[in-house]
């Protein structure tokens, strides 16, 4: 059987714009999701290393929670579960501005921080307990010294694999279609339904998500080789 290629269709009744608003919702919903991520990831890092033993259980039961439980569940959870049980006047307001976005987003950036603070935690523990002894001989605070000292020598550890959350965090938006955002996957869905132009539709979007991981990828691997750089 032989089949034309129509990328010609796909260039009418505002279906690019459709595309390019889906573009632009995944790259805000990664960039969110991602300050969301490495803040949270952060913090529970520092925190872990305070050796507290009831704090430490529980955010080890957080990050098993986020980790062992699949992403799309914790989405619907979040739109479908944690939306139930927010007061009735707070949710009408976050449906007004886009519950979608807002609890997909949310969603995933919290899985991710999990992920994002066993990276870290990895990281500091390849550091010299040396340099924090040294840094508190110098008068800094605890906090101080993991702030000024060791976290950003273990963000720099940790870049190939922070950029490989990022990535993960970008291809992983694309479950917010399950609860009808319309991201990039979402508005290929809605053309191809319109269309029925399945295989263009689809090799455009894989196009677009390759084209952006690509990006991102450059992008860890060029900080990854300045901070070697720098480092020498």
């Amino acid at each position: 059987m032989n089949y034309t290629l129509d990328f010609a269709s796909l260039l009418s009744n505002g279906y690019p714009g459709l595309i390019l608003r889906g573009v632009a919702t995944t790259l805000e919903m990664t960039a969110l999701a991602w300050l969301i991520a490495f803040a949270l990831g952060s913090l529970l890092t520092v925190l872990r290393t305070l050796q507290i033993r009831v704090l430490d259980y529980l955010i080890v039961l957080y990050i098993a929670f986020h980790r062992n439980v699949p992403m799309l569940v914790h989405i619907l959870l979040w739109y479908f579960g944690i939306a139930a049980i927010v007061p009735a006047f707070i949710n009408d307001r976050i449906n007004f501005l886009g519950g979608e976005f807002f609890y997909s987003t949310i969603a995933i950036g919290l899985v991710t921080a999990a992920y994002v603070s066993e990276d870290l935690r990895s990281a500091i523990r390849s550091i010299p307990h040396g340099q924090m002894e040294a840094s508190r001989t110098l008068g800094l605070s605890y906090l101080r010294s993991m702030r000024k000292v060791i976290l950003p020598q273990a963000f720099i550890i940790s870049i190939p694999t922070l950029t490989n959350q990022t990535l993960l965090l970008f291809k992983n938006t694309s479950l917010a279609m399950a609860i009808g955002l319309i991201e990039l996957t979402g508005a290929g869905r809605e053309i191809e339904s319109a269309t029925f132009k399945t295989f263009e539709v689809y090799l455009v979007v894989t196009v677009i998500y390759l084209s952006i991981s690509l990006v991102l990828m450059f992008v860890g691997a060029y900080l990854s080789k300045r901070s070697a750089f720098r480092a020498r």
